[in-house]
């Protein structure tokens, strides 16, 4: 049996950020990084931007370069998958292979969610998780012009804005009655929706499908509930992840929504740690609630937390949320979450094509969502993080700088 003082099982974001904090603090056992796909740590977010519009190319989204890795001495354990986990002898199997461990972090982060109606698995639907997943895509792309996709998130609106630059003919299907819903107010929503249908794509909210036509093993239509038949070349899903959870929670760990961690990110198993979209947490900025964060600020920052505590140093997780995502020349900024907020205020004209929307709660400011409004993104982090009760007028306007707006 091998053995690493330290072993990363999941080589995304987390896992990467694990090793290179590891070797950053100077810390001097083995360390090793367990990844299910044959490629080393690059980044997820372009997959649906960047990478799938050619305008960067693989090499370009490596989070290190692939020597990297190799002169920190870390093994990269590629194309491997941990089955399970013993944190009793504290080994985990993967494949026919069992590996030892001193401390285990894990972060897989999530798979994503896919349909499960009739035709689901035609071998052109389509998920955007992985750099297989979109390879496969672009692969096909001269050959198709209708696409469907199914999901309003920031991953359909993403891929839809690519796909219209290519030309293609876009149906994007939202089953709630507006794009973003979970994650944004209505100002925001309806402005995205207008900016896709304006590039010419199909968008259609409070819509259910019912199946996928397949024919030769291909899906060739979208049928929906009311009987309308929507005749596509591919699929493409965007319904969210489900967190990959199920060695630890096999393992005893608590866990529902991913798995449970404390400040520190240590699960409820001795001397293993979870980061990242996997992570179920106590978020101050969520009010205090039990929460999974998808993104890079909370992989990374979940990472340098575990990391912190195995080298005997306890600094509590406590990050302000931050995403992004780029759209057609839109980028969106987010910092802070407005999950419960009681209040918006619309912070310049939408008309413009850079404005923000500032979400409150009890009068406090809880988070942005600033569309070409980079400053608005910058200054107004520091007002989330004050939990400052703040002058509504001057929020609203913007000629008012938000570093400069005064308490309430």
């Amino acid at each position: 049996m091998s053995y690493y003082d330290v072993l990363i099982v999941g080589a995304g974001h987390a896992g990467a950020q694990a090793a290179i904090s590891l070797r950053q603090l100077g810390f001097e056992g083995s360390v090793a990084m367990i990844g299910d796909e044959k490629d080393p740590p690059y980044e997820r977010p372009p997959l649906s931007k960047e990478y799938f519009a050619g305008d960067k190319n693989f090499d370009r989204i490596l989070i290190r370069p692939a020597a990297f890795w190799g002169e920190r001495k870390v093994d990269m354990l590629l194309g491997k998958r941990v089955k399970h986990v013993d944190p009793t002898a504290k080994f985990v199997t993967a494949g026919d292979e069992e590996i030892g461990y001193g401390s285990l972090i894990w972060a897989t982060g999530g798979s994503p969610r896919m349909l499960t109606c009739n035709g689901a698995d035609a071998s052109n639907v389509h998920a955007v998780r992985r750099r297989d997943d979109v390879d496969a895509m672009m692969a096909k792309l001269d050959q198709i012009d209708h696409v469907t996709v199914i999901g309003g998130g920031y991953i359909g609106l993403e891929a839809a804005a690519v796909l219209t630059k290519f030309g293609k003919k876009v149906v994007l299907l939202e089953a709630l009655d507006r794009v973003l819903a979970r994650v944004a107010g209505e100002d925001l929503s309806r402005f995205y929706e207008a900016e896709h249908r304006a590039h010419g794509v199909d968008l259609r909210t409070g819509t259910k499908m019912d199946c996928i036509e397949v024919r030769d093993g291909k899906a060739t239509a979208v049928l929906m509930q009311d009987g309308e038949r929507i005749e596509t070349d591919m699929v493409i899903v965007g319904i969210g992840i489900v967190p990959e959870t199920g060695p630890l929670i096999a393992a005893g760990a608590a866990g529902g929504n991913g798995v449970d961690v404390d400040e520190y990110c240590r699960t409820s198993l001795p001397d293993i740690y979870a980061v990242g979209d996997c992570a179920a947490h106590a978020n101050r900025f969520a009010r205090g609630a039990q929460i999974r964060l998808e993104s890079v600020q909370n992989a990374n920052d979940q990472a340098k937390t575990a990391v912190a505590h195995i080298m005997g140093k306890e600094d509590p997780y406590d990050a302000v949320p931050w995403f992004w995502s780029n759209q057609y020349d839109l980028k969106l900024q987010t910092v802070g979450l407005s999950t419960g907020h009681d209040q918006t205020l619309l912070r310049g004209d939408p008309a413009a094509r850079s404005f923000s929307v500032l979400y409150l709660k009890g009068g406090k400011l809880i988070a942005l969502d600033c569309v070409n409004a980079v400053k608005d993104y910058v200054q107004g982090r520091a007002h989330v993080l004050s939990g400052a009760a703040l002058d509504q007028a001057q929020l609203a306007d913007p000629s008012v700088p938000l570093k400069e707006v005064g308490l309430a």
